[in-house]
Formats: structure tokens, C-alpha cells, sequence
């Protein structure tokens, strides 16, 4: 690092356990996320001020004036562009050292498989089920820890993959594949603005915790947040042996 590297991450620096070589890992690490809206928005925020040296960005959605509610990245004068493009002109105005690399389509399985296989660690902020699982397929097969977060209404989700562990569940064991496709919109049930924040930042924390300390204590749990009640719940996550993909592990 150089001296304005030092001083910028100087309070990771003084950490304990952290240290330079703490900074060095975050400034060497690559990122996928999946989804620029209202969970991807203060994940990337987040990790690309911690120091993160690459973030490829993903969303093939445009900005509609009613996400500004809460995806804190884009503005009123980005109203029509793509997601990741407008992330991509934030991102960099938080950290000009912080490569950001901005995919713009929709991705298939094969795209999505080359992507997640040139990255450290993946974040799911998307929205839907069949992305989801097409994301933690991909992670499985590669062997990349994966951090998943979901927030509708107001309650949030939150829970951590580390696929590099055949003893540790996938997100198909917590959610199966053929789970019926009956999950609310934010169009129809709403969502509260900082709701996503406080799930994203958490998401951002265990990247962090993977990619510093090379594990998230949260592996193995589901935390559950309710933010009309203030009130956390942690849910186990047990491997399924008739999982459909890490079953057969």
C-alpha cells in the first residue's frame, strides 16, 4: 500500500486481526453482485469504501423513480439508465481506487458460471427465486462463499453459504428448487427503505469476514430481522442429504 492507502483505511489497519495484511486481501479481492437495487445498493457502497480493488456489478433493470426510496446509488438524473451503469458513476465517486466492472444484461448460466468462477466471493441481492438458486448452483459448482440477503415488507433475511465446505448447506437447503414461486413484490407489499440498508451493510460484513479472516461465523444460521418489532431471530441451516445440489456430497 501506499501512504494515502494507509491513512484512507487506517481504521482497518488498527484493527486487531486486521492489520495491513487485512487491507492488503480486501485491495486484492474481486466481488460479484448480483442486483443493484435496494440490497446491492449499500452492499456495493460499503465494500467499495472498504477498499475492495474490483467489483463487477450486475443488473439488467433501468432506474424508475420509484426505486429512489432506497437504492441509495442511483439519483433523479439517472432516471432511464441501466442499474449497474448508474452504480458504476457512484461507485467510483466513493472510491476512485475500486475497479468497477458493470454487467448490463441479463446473465445465463453459462455467463454466469464464467463470472463466478473469476471472482473471491458472491453477493445474491436479487429479487427472485430462479435467480437465486441459478446463483447458488453456480457458486456450488465453483466453490465460492456466497451471502444472501433479502428484505420485503419489513422483514429481512439474511444468511451465508460457504460452498468451499462440503459439510455446509446451500441455499437449495434452506430454500429447495421446486419451492413453488409465491414470494411478494416490494411493488405490492412494500418494503422499508432502511430495512435494505440494514441487511445490505450486514451482507457487506460477512464479505469482509470471508475475505479478511477466510470465514463467516454466521455459516450455518439464517438471521431474521423484523424492523416493526426490532427484533433479530437466528434460524439454523442444516445441510439436506436429498438436496438437489449438494446432495449428493
Amino acid at each position: 500500500m501506499n501512504d494515502q492507502q494507509l491513512l484512507r483505511y487506517s481504521r482497518h489497519i488498527v484493527l486487531d486481526e486486521f492489520d495491513t495484511d487485512g487491507q492488503e486481501r480486501l485491495l486484492n479481492s474481486h466481488v460479484l453482485i448480483i442486483g443493484m437495487g435496494g440490497l446491492g445498493s449499500p452492499v456495493a457502497s460499503y465494500l467499495a469504501s472498504a477498499g475492495i480493488g474490483q467489483l463487477t456489478v450486475c443488473d439488467f433493470d433501468d432506474v424508475d423513480e420509484s426505486n429512489l426510496q432506497r437504492q441509495i446509488l442511483h439519483r433523479d438524473t439517472r432516471l432511464g439508465m441501466n442499474k449497474a451503469l448508474s452504480a458504476k458513476i457512484e461507485l467510483e465517486a466513493i472510491n476512485g481506487g475500486c475497479r468497477i466492472n458493470p454487467v448490463v444484461e441479463r446473465l445465463e448460466r453459462e455467463a454466469l458460471d464464467q463470472l463466478v468462477t473469476s471472482v473471491d466471493a458472491v453477493v445474491d441481492a436479487s429479487d427472485n427465486f430462479e435467480t437465486r438458486h441459478a446463483i447458488n448452483r453456480a457458486c456450488f459448482q465453483s466453490r465460492r462463499p456466497l451471502v444472501s440477503g433479502t428484505a420485503i415488507n419489513y422483514i429481512g433475511q439474511l444468511a451465508v453459504f460457504d460452498l468451499r465446505d462440503h459439510a455446509e448447506p446451500c441455499y437449495a437447503c434452506l430454500v429447495p428448487e421446486d419451492t413453488p414461486s409465491t414470494v411478494d413484490q416490494c411493488s405490492t407489499s412494500g418494503v422499508l427503505a432502511p430495512l435494505t440498508g440494514t441487511i445490505g451493510s450486514m451482507q457487506a460484513t460477512e464479505i469482509i469476514n470471508f475475505l479478511v479472516f477466510g470465514e463467516s461465523r454466521l455459516s450455518g444460521r439464517m438471521l431474521l430481522y423484523d424492523a416493526r418489532e426490532s427484533q433479530w431471530n437466528a434460524v439454523p441451516v442444516k445441510k439436506r442429504g436429498t438436496c438437489s445440489v449438494c446432495g449428493s456430497i
